[in-house]
């Protein structure tokens, strides 16, 4: 038995989550996995009602199970607020691999023709969270880069390079950052030493923006540090359709978790127009990690084929349709699709 916790989160999370879950529930109806789900509070109302975003008996679930799927989470803003939920996750199961895929989509409004894998190293950089104010005038902030979770991070890009295109680019501003950007790719030439087959370039990572843009298709897998991975992400979601159709992987050794690239969007929370589909194919990406690629690939394609279709659309994708009308319709696809798997 697969034990999933469940985290809404804020905003629009448990809009998409609880689009997510009922597709879930159809599943494990239709194919009969062994996926049980445990919900658990997170975030910016387990924040206003403990006064923590991860409450203990939220973190004793998390430990409790084997993976999770995570909504949006609202982070706190401002000098000694505590760590967001997702960072808290990555830094209790060493989830060091952030994996965010990027394509065009049926009906997206795709700008490039776009198919790269962003392979973010999740646990170091500017986001470890080692921030101090010396006074009201200065701030700073210490950049941590070692070199075995640049090891990690590598191997685990180099292999999924060689069952794509054999192609890696590292992002970096070595240029610059001498001491942690140097290790990095320090690291990175000796990792390629080790895959020959693997065609491994480097690139500073602002000419690397420029050029996603103007000549998306030079590229395939892209490694990079925690905040550039952060930024080129997102960009990356614009040229294939926006934030609503992107999902990721936070992968450590013994642990996963999947959640939307995108925020809460509070603006839009509660009309009942955000789109589920990142979420949903974060929980496809859940069902690869598990082992389960044949059900994963009916997923996709019940979405793919939600889309081509075009009826009721969120409106991010040029629609007037109701996250529960993307729900339904994938649900309806999925039961269509039953005879395809062997």
């Amino acid at each position: 038995m697969w034990k999933v916790a469940v985290i809404e989160g804020d905003g629009i999370g448990p809009e998409v989550i609880s689009a997510t879950v009922n597709v879930i529930n159809a599943i494990n109806d239709i194919y009969k996995l062994p996926i049980e789900l445990e919900f658990l509070e997170a975030g910016l109302g387990a924040y206003k009602k403990y006064g923590t975003n991860l409450p203990k008996q939220s973190m004793d679930k998390l430990f409790d199970s084997d993976c999770a799927l995570k909504g949006p989470t609202t982070s706190l803003e401002g000098f000694g607020t505590e760590l967001g939920v997702p960072v808290k996750i990555r830094k209790m199961f060493n989830l060091y691999a952030n994996i965010r895929p990027f394509k065009p989509l049926p009906r997206s409004s795709s700008l490039a023709k776009l198919d790269v894998l962003i392979v973010r190293e999740n646990t170091e950089g500017s986001y470890s969270g080692l921030e101090y104010r010396v006074s009201d005038q200065v701030a700073f902030g210490i950049r941590i880069t070692t070199r075995s979770a640049a090891e990690k991070i590598f191997k685990v890009a180099f292999s999924m390079a060689e069952k794509r295109k054999k192609k890696v680019t590292l992002a970096h501003k070595a240029n610059v950052l001498k001491a942690t950007d140097g290790l990095y790719k320090e690291v990175f030439l000796n990792e390629a030493r080790r895959h020959p087959e693997v065609l491994a370039e480097d690139a500073h990572v602002d000419a690397l923006a420029h050029w996603l843009i103007l000549k998306p298709e030079f590229y395939d897998v892209i490694v990079t540090e925690n905040l550039y991975g952060d930024i080129i992400s997102d960009e990356a979601a614009a040229l294939v359709g926006g934030l609503g159709l992107a999902a990721s992987a936070n992968l450590g050794d013994k642990y996963a978790m999947f959640e939307p690239v995108h925020g809460s969007a509070p603006d839009i929370a509660g009309k009942g127009i955000s789109n589920p589909v990142a979420a949903m194919l974060s929980f496809k990406m859940m069902l690869e990690w598990m082992g389960y690629p044949e059900v994963a690939w009916a997923l996709e394609s019940a979405i793919n084929q939600t889309l081509t279709e075009g009826e009721k659309l969120t409106p991010d994708m040029g629609g007037s349709g109701k996250t529960e009308d993307i729900e339904k319709k994938v649900i309806s696809n999925l039961q269509k699709n039953l005879h395809n798997i062997g």
